[in-house]
């Protein structure tokens, strides 16, 4: 059993916002492979079915960004997984231009409080992510107001494109491995 959690803030306040763009990701996969993400389960909505052979859960937390880890700690500890080599979790990251995802398979949480919350309540940082690119906030502007803001123009169609391409970084670790899937995305884009 693989659990796939996608990040983001429940209510449809937030919904297409940047800091929900595991959510989006989440909902990408749960429409090509036809899982129905809706049972009220671990603090989190989830839905089971199977992906490139492997049985998955798929988790959207829906305690708020912040708290994600009190739900995949739940999800963790019921289906007896090992995070190391059975969870993935999918996330915005402002460090990343739109239209960049990263794979990889450990690290801190770099800023993001929704990580930081899987660590402490996992107590390890040894998991497969996959970053999706919001791009850097403008000067000036709180970082709140910013990753609860919506994609415009541009960015919105890379974005876009990333969550297709982050569906595909998900296909491939189930497939061939994470290191596959680094080699395969972990790449920027060029603009031309």
């Amino acid at each position: 059993m693989i659990i796939i959690a996608g990040l983001g803030n429940p209510g449809k306040e937030y919904a297409g916002t940047r800091h929900n763009a595991g959510f989006m990701v989440l909902d990408k996969l749960a429409e090509k492979y036809g899982i129905n993400v809706s049972e009220k389960k671990h603090k989190g909505l989830i839905g089971k079915g199977t992906i490139a052979g492997n049985k998955v859960v798929l988790l959207k937390p829906q305690t708020y960004m912040n708290l994600s880890g009190e739900s995949i700690r739940e999800a963790v500890d019921y289906y007896k997984i090992d995070p190391e080599e059975e969870l993935i979790v999918i996330y915005d990251d402002i460090s990343l231009s739109p239209g960049d995802i990263r794979v990889r398979k450990r690290g801190s949480a770099g800023g993001h409080n929704g990580m930081k919350n899987i660590i402490a309540m996992l107590g390890t940082q040894d998991y497969t992510r996959i970053r999706v690119g919001i791009g850097e906030m403008p000067a000036r502007m709180d970082l709140k107001d910013w990753v609860l803001g919506h994609f415009a123009g541009e960015d919105a169609e890379a974005v876009e494109n990333a969550t297709k391409e982050a569906v595909a970084a998900v296909e491939t670790v189930l497939c061939a491995g994470a290191d596959e899937a680094m080699n395969r995305y972990n790449h920027k884009v060029k603009n031309e």
